[in-house]
């Protein structure tokens, strides 16, 4: 099999390659992203290409399978810079799949595309995916699964394979992970135990995670199959209070939604840290995934629990750990964390 990645630098797709080169039905992958690594891999080549505007048919030309990862979480203060890439780049993609006629497209969706949901059961994929109207980022997931819906009807000789993963954690993520989310203001010295006195007890802040190795798993596992349609991705136990304070080792402190939303929003608009407050809202509105179609139909069977890709997280964290490409590198970031300071912490991609 030829694969093509997209995306192929980040959090998931890094760990794909790896998954897709320990297979022997996989020939060859070609990796694409924006900024070329440094760094070789087993039955990888790489290109540099922005989906936006390259020539996507020529790269998809003889590919068995495209699997779709490329989304853009910074800038975060430019919506139209992220709708380009992740809406209007999202279609282009289909587009070339369908021009090009490769047979399998794996897209990366998300928990975020979905509506609020419950807290206190699961949901499978038949929950509504209109997304959290206040996130950026569940809006675009949501509007891309509206895009797949046509393409489907349109296309239905291309098997379509939808992955909606909770949160996902690895350590050799860690740096790009704080680079997006908490910024270069983050010290690692709080992601050690008991530095963290108190985790803030909310009734719906209840979310899920998986362990970057099981989703590329599954993503291997659905260009193995003759799988269709949308798939949950997500392991045990569901992260709460509870559970984050005893692997914290701290105290649950009940807090009001409207503080835990305002801290977010102050601390955004200050540039201190470059997510915005519809984070916190997505956190809260998301349901729970039931995993079962993903164990039945894909046979996906996570080797890490939530809590064990937590804490690689959290050991990443404190160690500043990457991985050798330019948006996990801690190098990227420039000395005392520069480069991250001149984005203007959520105004341009670093």
């Amino acid at each position: 099999m030829r694969i093509v990645v997209l995306g192929a630098t980040g959090n998931v797709g890094t760990a794909v390659l790896g998954a897709l080169a320990a297979d022997p039905e996989v020939n060859t992958i070609l990796g694409v992203a924006r900024r070329m690594p440094a760094v070789p891999l087993p039955k990888v080549q790489w290109r540099s290409a922005d989906i936006v505007n390259a020539d996507l048919p020529g790269l998809f030309h003889g590919a068995d399978a495209v699997i779709h990862l490329a989304w853009l979480i910074q800038p975060s203060r430019d919506e139209r810079t992220l709708r380009a890439v992740n809406v209007e780049g999202s279609r282009r993609v289909f587009d070339a799949v369908a021009e090009a006629g490769v047979p399998k497209l794996v897209y990366a969706s998300s928990v975020g595309a979905y509506s609020e949901g419950p807290k206190d059961a699961m949901v499978d994929e038949s929950w509504p995916t209109h997304g959290v109207p206040s996130s950026f980022y569940s809006r675009h997931k949501a509007e891309v699964e509206g895009l797949l819906d046509e393409f489907e009807g349109e296309h239905p000789e291309h098997a379509v394979v939808r992955l909606r993963p909770a949160l996902i954690f690895r350590k050799e993520a860690a740096t790009g992970i704080r680079r997006l989310f908490l910024g270069p203001l983050f010290p690692g010295t709080l992601a050690r135990e008991s530095v963290i006195p108190v985790v803030p007890e909310l009734d719906r802040l209840r979310v899920q995670a998986v362990h970057g190795a099981d989703v590329a798993e599954a993503y291997r596992l659905a260009l193995r199959r003759d799988a269709r349609g949308p798939f949950n991705i997500a392991a045990d136990p569901v992260l709460d209070a509870s559970t984050l304070a005893e692997l914290l080792d701290a105290r649950p402190v009940r807090v009001p939604a409207a503080a835990l939303r305002g801290a977010a929003s102050v601390t955004w608009r200050m540039r201190a840290q470059p997510s915005p407050p519809g984070w916190v809202d997505m956190a809260l509105a998301v349901p729970l995934l039931d995993a079962a179609r993903a164990r039945e139909e894909l046979g996906w069977r996570p080797r890490f629990s939530s809590t064990d890709a937590v804490r690689e997280l959290l050991e990443g964290l404190r160690e500043g750990a990457g991985y050798p490409t330019p948006p996990l590198d801690p190098a990227t970031s420039g000395r005392l964390r520069a480069r991250e300071f001149q984005t203007g912490i959520g105004a341009t991609s670093l």
